[in-house]
């Protein structure tokens, strides 16, 4: 099996562009992955992002993804039926090769659009679960998955979000987006090894890998016990790296890396030059798979 490809989540707005555009004028961005609703209305799609999700589309190597489906909500909304008309819509636009959602609940009540929120692993939630990936499915017409999230209802909620997403995924044999930061997070705000915490994941499945970084919190807290977020607004930590390392030695059939950031995140001193330090990373990292590949 070849090497994983090296990635980008693309972000639209101007300081993302000139941060990036180094990385693809010296074509090192292998892949793209694209969330396909933040170019929905009422968001547009500048020309220039246009032009690259149309490249790498003819190229076989864009991918999309998803952030407020809320495949987990309780009850189905006329919001959700939208998303996912919209997804086909965009489907028929532009050729992916697989589609991918986040492994959660954002929508509920009054709410229509919240981050994503966690949900404890019952055989109600499973069926619930297993529904709503089969309607991603049936409208994505390619292979779907799901991204493992960084916050957890408590320490044993965290232990079985790999089991959780193996049962949801298995009817549609689909595959999981393992977002290391995330891990990272489950593992300094649970007190959980790397090691012991990936073993719990269903390693075969993994197709994709985010990178990303974050940042600390204490207002959910205290001052001394901060909270690990999955904010995608920092350089990625040197212990997300070393989960990278680990997930590429433990699953085999990962196909791309894909570095996060949110736009409008760069404001600070050298952090657009730090992002591209961190891609090469994660280029190195992918090659040092087809070394032991090989």
């Amino acid at each position: 099996m070849s090497a994983p490809l090296p990635g980008l989540s693309l972000m639209s707005d101007a300081e993302y562009r000139e941060v990036v555009a180094p990385l693809f004028d010296s074509g090192q961005v292998g892949v793209v992955e694209w969330t396909v609703d933040m170019g929905w209305p009422p968001f547009t799609v500048p020309e220039w992002a246009e032009r690259i999700l149309s490249f790498y589309g003819d190229e076989g190597r864009l991918f999309a993804h998803g952030f407020a489906l809320s495949a987990l909500s309780g009850d189905w909304s006329p919001g959700q039926d939208t998303w996912l008309e919209r997804l086909a819509g965009e489907l028929r636009q532009r050729r992916y090769a697989h589609v991918s959602e986040h492994f959660c609940f954002s929508r509920g009540g009054d709410f229509i659009e919240a981050g994503p929120l966690p949900v404890p692993m019952t055989p109600r939630t499973i069926g619930l679960g297993r529904e709503r990936v089969k309607k991603l499915a049936e409208v994505a017409g390619a292979p779907v998955g799901l991204e493992n999230l960084a916050t957890s209802l408590g320490r044993r909620d965290a232990l079985d979000q790999g089991e959780f997403l193996d049962r949801l995924l298995e009817p549609v044999n689909g595959f999981v987006v393992l977002d290391v930061h995330n891990l990272f997070c489950q593992c300094q705000n649970f007190e959980l090894a790397p090691e012991e915490l990936l073993a719990t994941y269903p390693l075969a499945r993994v197709r994709e890998i985010h990178v990303s970084g974050g940042g600390w919190d204490t207002t959910v807290a205290a001052p001394d016990r901060p909270v690990r977020r999955d904010t995608h607004d920092g350089d990625v930590p040197d212990e997300v790296f070393a989960l990278l390392e680990l997930a590429l030695d433990r699953c085999s059939n990962v196909e791309t890396v894909i570095l996060e950031r949110l736009p409008g995140t760069f404001g600070a001193p050298g952090a657009g030059e730090r992002f591209r330090d961190d891609y090469g990373r994660v280029v190195r990292a992918c090659r040092a798979r087809e070394t032991a590949r090989a």
